[in-house]
Formats: C-alpha cells, sequence, structure tokens
C-alpha cells in the first residue's frame, strides 16, 4: 500500500500529525508513505522513519513572490503526480491543502462537510468522514487515516521520532533545561521576570538554562533573560534538525504556545507547556504524563506552578 499524506503547516500541526504514521506502519508494516509538507517544516517529517519521500511546497512563499510561483509549482505538482498512490489523505482540512492534494493520481480522502477547519475543502474530497471537532489535533488526525485506510485505533499515540544524533559544539557540557520563551504572539508570552526566577531556582538545582530565538526581537529577549540567569546559554540560529537534538537530549523543556514545545514533547522529553491566551484542550501538548499543561486563556501560571509541574513530568 502506498499512501500520500497532506499536511503542510504549521510546525505545531506537522507534529500533530507524526502519530498518522506509526499507525499506518503498526498496522500495514509494508505500507509506503509520502508526504507533502511546505518547505520550512520539511524536516519534521524526515524524523520519522516510516517517512518515504518529502514532497516540498511553499504555499507562504509563493504569495509573496509570484514571479517564482508558477515554475515552482509545476515542479511540485510533476513530483506529487509522479506516483501513483493507493489513497491521499489531507489531514489539515483546508481549501489550500485540498487544492494541494487534488494534484494527486489517487483517491482523495478527508474530512466531512461537518469535521473540515474550512468546509468547502470537502467539496475537493472523493471520499469523506465524520471526526468530532470537539477533541485533541492528533486524535482527529489518527480518526481520520484510521477510517480513510481501514484500521481499529487500538493504541495511544506514538509520533514515532528520536532526537537526531548531531553534536552541538556551541553548548557546554552538563544537564540543561530548554527555555522556550518565544512565540508568535505577545498576548503569550510568559513574564520576563517569571523566566528570570524560573532560570534561577533551575541554576540552584544544578540545570542549565538554554533559551533559543528565532527572530531578531527574540534574540534580543533571549540575551536579556541569559543575562540575568546564572549560567544561561544563548544558542546560534537553529535549523529544525538541530533544535529536535537540543529538545531531545534535554532533562526538560519548558515553553508557551510555541511549535519547538510540541516538538519536545513529541521527542519525549519531560515538558511542560505555559498557556497565557489560548486554552490547550484541543491543541496543547499531547503526548501522556511526560507532559503537562498550565493556564490558559487570560491566566498565568506563577514561577511555583511550573516547578511543580517538572518535578511532576521529570518523575515520570
Amino acid at each position: 500500500m502506498r499512501i500520500l499524506l497532506v499536511k503542510t503547516s504549521s510546525l505545531g500541526d506537522v507534529l500533530h500529525n507524526l502519530p498518522v504514521v506509526t499507525d499506518i506502519l503498526r498496522h500495514y508494516p509494508d505500507a509506503q508513505i509520502d508526504w507533502v509538507v511546505e518547505e520550512s517544516f520539511s524536516e519534521l517529517p524526515r524524523l520519522h522513519p516510516g517517512v518515504q519521500r518529502v514532497i516540498q511546497v511553499a504555499i507562504r512563499r509563493w504569495r509573496k513572490q509570484p514571479e517564482v510561483a508558477r515554475a515552482e509549482m509545476r515542479t511540485a505538482i510533476a513530483a506529487i503526480r509522479e506516483q501513483s498512490y493507493d489513497l491521499a489523505i489531507d489531514t489539515q482540512g483546508l481549501l489550500k491543502s485540498a487544492l494541494v492534494m487534488r494534484n494527486a493520481r489517487a483517491p482523495r480522502c478527508g474530512y466531512g462537510f461537518g469535521s473540515a477547519r474550512e468546509p468547502l475543502a470537502a467539496l475537493i474530497y472523493q471520499r469523506r468522514y465524520h471526526v468530532d471537532k470537539g477533541q485533541h489535533a492528533v486524535e482527529r488526525n489518527r480518526q481520520l487515516v484510521a477510517q480513510a485506510v481501514g484500521y481499529p485505533l487500538d493504541s495511544a499515540a506514538d509520533y514515532g521520532i528520536r532526537a537526531p544524533a548531531l553534536t552541538l559544539d556551541w553548548l557546554p557540557a552538563g544537564a540543561y533545561v530548554v527555555l522556550l520563551h518565544a512565540t508568535s504572539r505577545a498576548d503569550k508570552l510568559w513574564d520576563e521576570a517569571k523566566w528570570v526566577a524560573l532560570g534561577a531556582q533551575l541554576h540552584a538545582e544544578g540545570l542549565r538554562s538554554v533559551l533559543p530565538w528565532g527572530s531578531t526581537a527574540e534574540k534580543e529577549r533571549a540575551e536579556r533573560l541569559v543575562a540575568a540567569i546564572p549560567d544561561a546559554v544563548c544558542p546560534p540560529r537553529l535549523s529544525l534538525t538541530e533544535a529536535a537534538a537540543l529538545l531531545g537530549h534535554a532533562k526538560a523543556v519548558v515553553g508557551v504556545d510555541t511549535g519547538l514545545a510540541h516538538l519536545a514533547a513529541a521527542l519525549d522529553t519531560p515538558t511542560v507547556g505555559i498557556y497565557t491566551a489560548t486554552e490547550p484542550a484541543l491543541t496543547g501538548l499531547y503526548a501522556g504524563a511526560r507532559a503537562v499543561n498550565l493556564g490558559g486563556k487570560n491566566q498565568s501560571p506563577a514561577v511555583a506552578e511550573v516547578l511543580s509541574a517538572l518535578e511532576q513530568v521529570r518523575r515520570v
């Protein structure tokens, strides 16, 4: 059986689709699985040994660079059409992802009108399935694919990835915790004073704090926090593969509502998620007892709550 998965973005959404690969291979060990994904997230499906081929699209960039879009789109469509598939499954449920999948040489599967995030996407699917919206995104993905392929969901979600065996030359020796302070919206941030207090307590326990960043503003925040937290480290800008290596070998991770926190949880690193502007029930960390979500809309967890949760997930 050969299956094409379409989940193009964003970082967290792509990670939430990884258990689908594990599920398919548990029931069909010889299945060959390809994945269509945005170019900026293409490293993530490659972390799963069950993904045969990663096909890149660049919808976000094409919208900004129409002069190169046409040629690159033709190349991407040719890559999608290169292989015939038994099934093509869009777990994103958006019109853009459904339009991408329309190019596949396979029966097109996706959410029904009442289940898709954008109901118009269902017009493009040839086989539609009902999946309750009131559950975590990981389980929605798993239930859709289980119905489309035809197997029971009889196990817990397994992301199926491990930390890459990379040497990070800039990282000092010793135990460390990663503090993911950066996120896409200002209202999702945690107070810098709380990060400093958390980092100081971790240092007292013999744990170094590492604070990654992805933009100029995030680097400036990381540098401020590193200056205030004893023995903390501000790394160079990391690729997703390098980030996976850092997160996967950490003693623990604390992060705000950001895709890298989901990557840490997917790698089975003890992870605490801090939510201040959104509710984590449907899209929060989802990795069993080693991942805990704190806070919610208009809530900001105290440092003591985070420390208590860290102790909890590290005991598991």
